[in-house]
């Protein structure tokens, strides 16, 4: 006779979840640890807290909502268990990454049927919810009754600052000083919020006196993420010199570099037409053990094709592929961009169409780029052939480019590739009455009869 298989045990459970990569295989054995394991009746599962913790965190990353809602609702039942507020504010935070304020809304009132109290720390995962949804005012709303569960603490505060977006930017600096005026430390969070928004809108002296006083008042120090943003603010009105001496700062203060920084400066060489300088941050680059990134030689390449330099690019481009870094759909999309806008489509085009044998898929802007760069050149035939692609692969041209295409066939008088053209625009259901305006117009001109005939020829397709 054979021996019943060991059942499992809420910690093996747990253990076992842990381990499991498939959310919905993680759902199974949530549901059913121990089939068949004994022929005789068993008592109701057992569950830790452990184990609705790990299961519920594994269906809401999935976004199988519906699914985690019943675990929740089968947690509701466990009279012996007491949730811990943690669970509750990471399923906010799935909702609000999913765009579902409605549901995290719900959940927060929910929980003291959960035998859960609320705290400051669950009112900041709903707020948090919230904004990402982009629900502003709801957040003003709930934020009248933010006394009930507690004080408002940085997390609430950085919170707030970072909804406050363009013109409301002053409200931003108003939070920050009730922060302050209610003895709430500002955070590294509260700073970098506050650098990037203020250098976003050339605020870049304000930003460096906020970096000074939060270091000197606060002793919250900048990260390599703030002074990126500074030297970026700090390059875009012009100061360069002070850029450079930020950078010289972080090395004086021992802040690990990443190529964001070296990413910006380099670009700002570039158009500052100090290109030669370019190498010798490269060579710091790799004296402090930062690899340049996909963005490092996409600067690079953007800069060389500015400078109309495309052996320079094309040698980036290899030296990239040779190092290990993959190109992405952008560092192809800017050497077109800059072909196209030279005159020089056919390179344009051959380098187009070479893309899948280096590994990359043209995206929609790489055929939108190419099939413009071809309607500017007057190449109506090879625009027509990119055209035929995007239409098949569902991207929508640009209407002011078909336009163009439109009208140089017309006054080519090419009416067999014309109607084959006006057929796929049909098709694509992007053929609008602009679109005829500049048929009709353009052929009265030129050939009267040919409109006639174009239509017939529609007609006939």
């Amino acid at each position: 006779m054979m021996k019943a298989s060991k059942s499992i045990s809420p910690f093996r459970l747990s253990s076992l979840l842990r381990n499991q990569k498939d959310p919905a295989l993680a759902l199974q054995l949530f549901q059913n640890p121990n089939p068949d394991s004994n022929p005789q009746p068993q008592k109701p599962f057992r569950y830790s807290l452990i184990s609705y913790d790990i299961i519920i965190s594994k269906l809401g990353r999935a976004k199988m909502f519906d699914q985690m809602e019943q675990i929740l609702g089968q947690m509701k039942q466990q009279t012996h268990l007491s949730p811990p507020e943690i669970i509750f504010c990471n399923v906010m935070s799935y909702y609000g990454r999913a765009r579902l304020p409605d549901r995290a809304l719900h959940l927060f009132d929910e929980m003291p049927s959960f035998g859960c109290q609320r705290t400051i720390k669950s009112f900041n995962s709903l707020l948090d919810a919230l904004f990402k949804c982009g629900k502003i005012e709801k957040m003003r709303e709930v934020l009248e009754g933010i006394e009930d569960y507690g004080t408002p603490d940085a997390c609430t505060y950085n919170i707030l600052i970072k909804a406050c977006e363009g013109e409301e930017l002053d409200d931003a600096r108003n939070v920050f000083d009730e922060m302050r005026s209610k003895g709430v430390e500002p955070t590294d969070v509260t700073l970098v919020t506050l650098i990037y928004k203020l250098c976003s809108v050339d605020r870049v002296k304000e930003a460096l006196e906020l970096k000074e006083e939060c270091e000197r008042v606060h002793g919250v120090m900048a990260n390599a993420f703030v002074y990126a943003s500074l030297m970026k603010g700090l390059c875009g009105i012009g100061e360069m010199t002070l850029a450079f001496e930020l950078k010289d700062e972080m090395v004086r203060k021992n802040i690990r570099f990443d190529a964001a920084v070296y990413s910006t400066l380099i670009s700002v060489l570039f158009k500052a037409g100090r290109r030669g300088e370019v190498s010798g941050l490269l060579k710091e680059m790799s004296e402090y053990g930062c690899k340049p990134n996909t963005v490092t030689y996409n600067a690079m390449i953007h800069g060389y094709c500015k400078e109309k330099d495309f052996e320079a690019a094309y040698g980036v481009l290899d030296e990239m592929v040779k190092e290990g870094c993959r190109p992405n759909a952008i560092t192809y999309n800017v050497i077109i961009v800059a072909l196209c806008k030279e005159g020089k489509w056919s390179e344009a085009n051959l380098f187009f169409q070479d893309l899948p044998r280096r590994g990359c898929h043209p995206d929609m802007l790489s055929y939108r780029m190419l099939f413009s760069g071809l309607c500017d050149c007057g190449q109506f035939k090879e625009a027509a052939f990119i055209l035929d692609e995007m239409i098949y692969k569902a991207y929508a041209p640009h209407y002011a480019r078909t336009h163009k295409l439109v009208e140089g066939l017309c006054e080519e008088g090419n009416m067999e590739l014309l109607g084959i053209v006006l057929s796929s625009l049909e098709k694509a259901n992007v053929l609008d009455e602009d679109t005829w305006r500049v048929i009709i117009s353009t052929l009265r001109k030129e050939k009267p009869s040919d409109v006639f005939e174009l239509i017939d020829t529609l007609t006939i397709q």
